[in-house]
């Protein structure tokens, strides 16, 4: 058996979301903290919950639909929309929609890795990013293995390469649920702190998720190196 290539792409790619939620986070907290700028954003937000409030379903389902897009392609991004959706939909609602959305755009990801095959996914990823984490995810990889991996790394381009092995459907959407949640939360949960106003928290929450990502990469790579090497003596 070959031996594996060296992961830096992978750190590339799990700094990278690491990197692009301190820097949201700390965006947000800076317009928190400036009056001006926080009462000028609110009054967007007032005026967005008035458009919502009168297409609520189309405003819903629009929600919904740009999670699924932010979570396939990572040129996207729903996090400038969630405040909204929190100032219009309360906190528990807002968490609900975006999660669905989020596992909605992963399942697609997968849905084209599979269906539409190495063609199409490589021209939505770099076929050096492709390359290097399908070597490193066996098609027949445990289910914690796939879970670390979901929350370490940014969930579409694990989508992709999932779909391609044809890893059984069920337990990449239960992976892929459960990752999902925490960073839901997480973002819904900023938005709401922005919204009060409250810097600190902004701050607080995005080194937890950040601390949170790197240590599951960390323990994703270990774990990992120890699975590949007991498969390669088998």
């Amino acid at each position: 058996m070959t031996s594996a290539p060296q992961p830096s792409m992978h750190h590339a790619l799990a700094y990278r979301r690491v990197a692009v939620l301190l820097i949201l986070c700390l965006a947000l907290a800076w317009a928190a903290s400036s009056s001006t700028l926080h009462d000028a954003l609110i009054g967007v937000l007032v005026a967005t919950q008035e458009l919502i409030h009168a297409h609520p379903f189309f405003g819903a389902s629009m929600f919904i639909v740009i999670a699924a897009v932010s979570a396939m392609f990572t040129f996207a991004s729903i996090a400038i929309l969630v405040p909204a959706a929190v100032f219009t939909w309360g906190t528990g609602a807002a968490i609900v929609a975006l999660w669905l959305g989020w596992i909605a755009g992963g399942i697609g990801t997968y849905a084209i890795g599979r269906h539409l095959g190495r063609p199409a996914v490589r021209w939505l990823i770099s076929g050096e990013a492709l390359q290097r984490l399908e070597s490193r995810i066996p098609p027949a990889a445990p289910f914690p293995l796939i879970l670390l991996l979901q929350i370490a790394l940014p969930s579409e381009i694990v989508g992709y390469v999932l779909g391609l092995a044809r890893y059984p459907f069920l337990r990449y959407a239960a992976a892929l649920a459960l990752a999902e949640l925490p960073y839901t939360l997480a973002t819904v949960y900023l938005g709401n702190s922005f919204i009060e106003g409250r810097g600190r928290m902004i701050l607080g929450i995005g080194a937890a998720i950040a601390t949170l990502s790197l240590l599951t990469w960390y323990v994703w790579r270990t774990t990992i190196e120890g699975y590949l090497a007991q498969e390669s003596q088998t």
